[in-house]
């Protein structure tokens, strides 16, 4: 049997380290941003929300797109649009120019994740997804642990103009890359029958990863929106990302120039201290992953395999508040360790997409997912701002604390049995028979 599907999750890893080096860039030059361009917490943090706000609005329109052209060319023309913006954003002069290229990156970035769940969902058998999606998802962990060094070195070498125009032309590369390289299972020239078959044996959604067969796909319509908009299950995966997203979207944008405003840190130093929560992060996500589909083949419940990682991790990052009550820089990072360990640990959370929303729709139920998720995006960059407008950042980890505690809660009480929510198709609606999800 071939092994092409682990080359598959290792193209989707470096593809979740270009997405989030792109993301996150600015949080590095961030103080040397607002330095230059005479821009207050206030306006940084409306260009922090930026990508966010078409990110967020385009995550539904996004899984359309991705079901009507497909994995390779979603990542390809994707990959390449957010990375030509974020070369762009090394030649802006001022707050607007930033902004616009902010929201242009998250546009392109909006298929980005559901994209990457169907990848998996369409490589691999469901005994293995989880561990699957714990090593791509590391990616946003391990490659921001070992690049924020890197990225600081290039912020003091090139400035923070080339900073941007270097990490876009690697995404842009790589987006070439992708599109030379990747292929759905049932195109691929590489993997051999007894490969397919096992795949397609333990739940790999091979035929759904269409996009460039000439297979016939039926019509997405109002009653598919609802199915993934209505359903109890669902929406407490939603409410989790958003509260999952949230502490990753702290330390994406405001976690530098905390360390450098608020607890009086080096720059130089503080790009060293910021990379250990990530590597903390990278063990979480790896450590949940492999322990959840260790769990599923030994024959505990999916609600346990599944929920607990999560439920758990997201209780875990409720421990930032503790950097509210010490000085000591170690045990800051300490606290920031902790909790973003726990971020990892619940980063797992797509492979619920794929576990509860209806095979035919997962395109979409991803949309929505990370729609609900992405607005994290929007409201925690804004809302730190006015938080720490006057220097205080301990009213953000609180506020943070409460979203975390809030996302377990909706886990162990919305989300309830691991069961796939029945799809409107497979219903004869005009006998008014309802779902009983």
């Amino acid at each position: 049997m071939t092994k092409v599907r682990y080359g598959i999750v290792m193209m989707l890893f470096f593809t979740v380290i270009i997405n989030y080096m792109d993301r996150s860039n600015i949080s590095i030059a961030a103080p040397f941003i607002s330095k230059e361009l005479g821009l207050d917490s206030v306006s940084m943090g409306l260009i922090f929300s930026a990508f966010g706000w078409t990110y967020c609005a385009l995550q539904i329109p996004g899984g359309w797109i991705l079901e009507k052209l497909g994995n390779r060319r979603t990542h390809a023309y994707g990959i390449a649009g957010f990375s030509i913006a974020t070369l762009l954003q090394g030649f802006v002069s001022g707050f607007s120019g930033f902004f616009l290229l902010r929201i242009g990156l998250g546009a392109f970035e909006a298929p980005a994740f559901p994209t990457n769940s169907k990848v998996a969902a369409s490589w691999f058998p469901e005994n293995e997804r989880a561990r699957a999606i714990s090593i791509y998802t590391s990616g946003q962990f391990v490659g921001l642990a070992f690049l924020t060094p890197t990225l600081v070195f290039l912020q003091q070498s090139v400035g923070w103009r080339g900073l941007f125009i270097i990490t876009g032309i690697i995404g842009v590369a790589w987006s070439i890359l992708w599109y030379v390289l990747y292929r759905d299972p049932q195109h691929s020239k590489s993997i051999n029958k007894a490969e397919m078959d096992y795949i397609k044996k333990g739940g790999a959604i091979v035929e759904s990863s269409s996009g460039n067969d000439d297979s016939p796909v039926r019509k997405i319509g109002k009653k598919d929106f609802l199915a993934v908009l209505t359903s109890r299950k669902l929406w407490g995966i939603y409410i989790g990302q958003f509260a999952v997203a949230s502490t990753l979207w702290f330390f994406l944008t405001w976690f530098p120039t905390y360390l450098v405003e608020y607890r009086g840190l080096t720059f130089i130093k503080s790009g060293l201290l910021a990379s250990l929560p990530f590597l903390a992060a990278f063990v979480g996500v790896l450590l949940a992953g492999f322990l959840s589909d260790f769990l599923v083949k030994k024959g505990v419940s999916a609600d346990i395999a599944r929920k607990v990682p999560v439920i758990s991790g997201l209780l875990l990052s409720t421990s930032i508040i503790g950097a509210n009550f010490v000085d000591n820089t170690n045990l800051v990072i300490l606290f920031m360790c902790i909790a973003f360990f726990g971020n990892g640990f619940a980063s797992i959370t797509w492979v619920f997409v794929s576990l509860l929303a209806p095979k035919r729709l997962i395109g979409i139920a991803g949309g929505t997912f990370n729609f609900i998720g992405g607005t994290a995006s929007i409201i925690i960059p804004i809302v730190i701002g006015f938080l720490a407008k006057g220097g205080d950042f301990a009213p953000a980890l609180t506020f943070i604390a409460c979203i975390t505690f809030a996302g377990a809660l909706s886990y162990i009480f919305l989300v309830g049995k691991i069961e796939r929510v029945q799809d409107y198709a497979d219903f004869d609606l005009t006998n008014d028979k309802k779902l009983s999800s």
